[in-house]
């Protein structure tokens, strides 16, 4: 009995934690946080927030992504990973230009309260329903083409860090796949330390835990209609839309309105210390619901939890991170997402190109996403969609019958 206790408390551990799993949330957590974390320090900044302010946003960011995070995982036993709108925190660098914090939160109050009434009303649920299965692939395929040919480019500066870490993922997901992405992070922190490319900031991080900062909402109607409604349609358009895709494209159908709704809420119980959008995430989601993350489907929501878990002690140390992402080198950021992706990018455009019949409307939607355009300030994830979208309306028009003969 003395040895049968501790083999249980091994493999409860290994049911909660799976090597994979913890992996798969910690990259997600590092690529979600190095990606655009420097948006997110030139929004604060444009609103006039001082160090304080900064650490006291990334505790509430922290904070609001843990919790949805773990808890819309746990609740719907799938990989729910929440995120920052990072297309919104570029948008709020221009736009608070000039206004005080105190319209800043009115701002980011009023987008998240929209947010909040997308989710209740379905509206955004039933829109996304209609959207057939190869344009959502197709859509988070081109989404994550960025990642995926990053993981190259970064070759060509940093070919001794990230090839090694290319080839180390290939050797490991023959023989262990679940262990693949940790071990490329481990020879890619490796081969970092050998050729001293972190950054100089390294020696001087200090765990210093974040204080939450209250700052009382202001609604200024210049700024609730400059920033806070672009705010709105920006992370509706270009963060939920594909962050939908990514949960639908690998099997996961669960209930939209719900993961928007929470997003809201939760935003807008932080929008005073910080928060200023909470979405669900498209690329960093990717990396918890690809077979890597873990080889059972029904148990991927473990790296979604873990991504929670990691985001919490974003929070606690949210001073910290500056220093942290100063020092890490964009290169092993990069190589660690793109193998992270490759996975979820072949069976996204497998699954994109299975129907001939929406093959090139598929296609379409992959090559306007992948494209990078912006117009209206909303990525090229929404006009990836309308284009395909439009494809496969203009493909399925019934011609009358003498037209067919003469086409055919």
């Amino acid at each position: 009995m003395s040895t049968s206790a501790p083999r249980r408390a091994t493999a409860l551990i290994h049911a909660a934690a799976p090597p994979s799993a913890v992996t798969a949330g910690l990259v997600t957590v590092l690529v979600g946080t190095t990606s655009s974390a420097a948006v997110v320090l030139a929004a604060a900044r444009a609103a006039g927030a001082g160090s304080a302010e900064l650490a006291s946003w990334m505790l509430a960011l922290g904070v609001g992504l843990g919790a949805t995070c773990i808890g819309l995982s746990l609740r719907y036993r799938a990989p729910v990973v929440t995120a920052w709108s990072t297309p919104g925190a570029a948008l709020l660098a221009t736009g608070l230009t000039g206004a005080s914090m105190g319209e800043a939160v009115g701002a980011f109050l009023l987008s998240s309260v929209l947010i909040l009434l997308s989710g209740v009303t379905g509206w955004f649920a039933r829109a996304m329903a209609s959207i057939p299965v190869p344009i959502a692939s197709a859509l988070l395929a081109g989404v994550l083409m960025e990642f995926g040919t990053g993981l190259f480019r970064a070759m060509h500066g940093s070919f001794g860090v990230v090839f090694p870490m290319f080839a180390a993922y290939l050797l490991v997901r023959r023989f262990q796949p679940r262990y693949a992405v940790l071990a490329a992070l481990l020879v890619g922190i490796a081969a970092t330390t050998a050729a001293g490319d972190w950054g100089g900031a390294a020696g001087h991080i200090r765990l210093t835990p974040a204080a939450p900062v209250f700052t009382a909402p202001r609604l200024d109607w210049h700024t609730l209609i400059g920033a806070g409604v672009p705010l709105f349609v920006v992370t509706m358009a270009s963060q939920n839309l594909p962050g939908v895709a990514v949960l639908r494209g690998d099997g996961y159908d669960v209930p939209v309105s719900p993961l928007i709704g929470w997003t809201g809420a939760a935003g807008a119980v932080l929008a005073p210390f910080g928060a200023f959008a909470l979405n669900l995430a498209a690329i960093s989601a990717a990396i918890c619901t690809g077979p890597d993350a873990h080889p059972d489907h029904e148990r991927r929501y473990l790296a979604a939890v873990w991504a929670g878990v990691f985001y919490l002690c974003v929070a606690v140390f949210g001073g910290t991170i500056g220093d942290l992402l100063t020092a890490m080198p964009q290169e092993l950021v990069l190589g660690t997402a793109g193998v992270g992706l490759l996975g979820t990018v072949a069976s996204s455009l497998s699954s994109a190109l299975a129907d001939g019949a929406d093959r090139e409307a598929a296609v379409v939607t992959f090559l306007a996403t992948a494209s990078g355009v912006t117009l209206l300030g909303i990525s090229s994830a929404f006009w990836g969609l309308l284009a395909g979208v439009f494809t496969m309306a203009v493909a399925r028009v019934r011609l009358p019958a003498r037209a067919e003969r003469a086409a055919g």
